[in-house]
């Protein structure tokens, strides 16, 4: 892909930066880049503060007002395409394939689904979100009418969500409700991902056995909740984390050994099925991906 045309990132001082440099509040409150990275920048021109150039040694004060302009940068190739499986005048559903961000960040600006998405539909605006590897079903609203009326009903649990994924190891159950809070924990490259927390928010997904392989068990998963990465956290908490799951390990927990991140690769999950009350004619509607192939029961 060629440079896409930057972006402006822009943010207002937190209180607990009070009494720091630029330089030194950059460094603690953006950790995917190191304090060197950070000064090439502001030597740049790249960081302004409350519209002024900032050099990296002016005190902030909660409040203020501090933007990276960062400059056009190549994106990581993505897969582009999308199937569209339902359309009408409020709402467009849409199959996202495995390695498409939904939205933007980690990197990704315009390779994104939501860009894409908008290139025909410019009204787009995006109800949830799926991981970058997760692929499946991703609805939009496309009035501000639809969009409230559906955001509540995903907030009130009135949304089926079923997702199919591939587990490690076998369990001992056909059937279990997944109820491990989902919160914050430490990650030594992002400072924090979310995890298994017994601080964290109340979580509920219902995993059912589709299938047992060889070494691995086919699930279907409905959604209750929707914490990030719930299904990847919740699977693996209860000792069966994803094939290929680069960060989570049995527990629910970053893996110990060089954790990944949130968007890499390798997992295999899809969001298969939405049933919801259609926000214009009150109908209750049904939508579905198909799985890709290594996520179908033998015979399907």
């Amino acid at each position: 892909m060629p440079p896409n045309s930057g972006y402006v990132y822009r943010e207002r001082v937190p209180a607990w930066a009070q009494g720091l440099t630029v330089l030194a509040y950059l460094t603690r409150a953006h950790t995917h880049s190191d304090a060197a990275a950070w000064q090439a920048r502001l030597q740049a021109g790249e960081l302004r503060l409350d519209g002024g150039a900032a050099h990296g040694g002016e005190v902030l004060r909660p409040g203020q007002r501090l933007d990276w302009h960062r400059p056009p940068w190549e994106e990581e190739a993505v897969p582009l395409d999308f199937a569209v499986v339902h359309e009408d005048a409020a709402i467009v559903a849409v199959a996202k394939p495995s390695g498409l961000p939904t939205l933007p960040g980690g990197g990704f600006l315009e390779g994104t689904l939501l860009t894409q998405v908008r290139q025909r539909w410019p009204e787009a605006r995006p109800l949830h979100r799926l991981g970058r590897g997760t692929s499946g079903l991703v609805l939009f609203a496309l009035t501000g009418a639809a969009a409230a009326t559906l955001a509540r009903a995903w907030r009130e649990d009135e949304v089926g969500k079923v997702y199919r994924a591939l587990g490690s190891g076998h369990p001992d159950w056909q059937e279990r409700a997944l109820t491990t809070p989902v919160g914050p924990v430490p990650h030594p490259r992002l400072g924090t991902v979310h995890a298994a927390s017994a601080a964290g928010k109340r979580s509920l997904s219902v995993a059912r056995v589709l299938e047992r392989r060889s070494d691995a068990t086919l699930f279907e998963v409905d959604l209750h909740t929707g914490r990030p990465h719930q299904i990847r956290i919740h699977l693996a908490a209860a000792g069966h984390p994803l094939v290929g799951d680069p960060l989570y390990a049995p527990g629910g927990l970053p893996r110990a050994d060089d954790p990944g991140l949130p968007g890499d690769l390798g997992y295999l999950l899809h969001a298969g099925r939405l049933t919801l009350t259609h926000p214009l004619t009150g109908e209750r509607l049904l939508l579905r991906a198909e799985p890709p192939a290594a996520l179908r029961r033998a015979g399907e």
